[in-house]
């Protein structure tokens, strides 16, 4: 199963102040609005710095996106995997409609309650 690029997703307090500390790490800026989320790499490391919007941290997978969020051609699109998820017993806690393509995402939340997040942007 090809989930697509990882990234963690953490749930910040001052984005401003988390945004300095992984600027002082080697991070730079890659996305976001930069007054609630940013998004920021370290060669292919990706993190996004999210405020107020999650309650806990988030492991995030982007199909179709390499860690550049260019395309990468003959992704496996995210109803596809939620469908082999589904099949395998895995509990969605959230689930993109089947009915529709392009954009869309599922979330899971492993045994020790960490959220998973499968979220297509193409």
């Amino acid at each position: 199963m090809q989930l697509g690029v990882f990234s963690i997703s953490l749930a910040v307090k001052d984005l401003p102040a988390s945004r300095a500390f992984y600027e002082k790490l080697g991070f730079s800026g890659f996305g976001g609005n930069g007054k609630q989320w940013l998004i920021m790499k370290n060669g292919d490391t990706v993190i996004g710095l999210f405020q107020g919007m999650f309650d806990k941290n988030v492991l995030t997978f982007n199909p179709g996106w390499d860690s550049n969020a260019q395309l990468v051609p003959g992704f496996t699109d995210v109803r596809e995997l939620q469908r082999q998820l589904k099949a395998s017993g895995v509990a969605l806690l959230t689930e993109a409609a089947t009915d529709t393509t392009g954009p869309a995402s599922f979330m899971v939340v492993d045994p020790d309650g960490n959220p998973v997040l499968v979220d297509q942007h193409v």
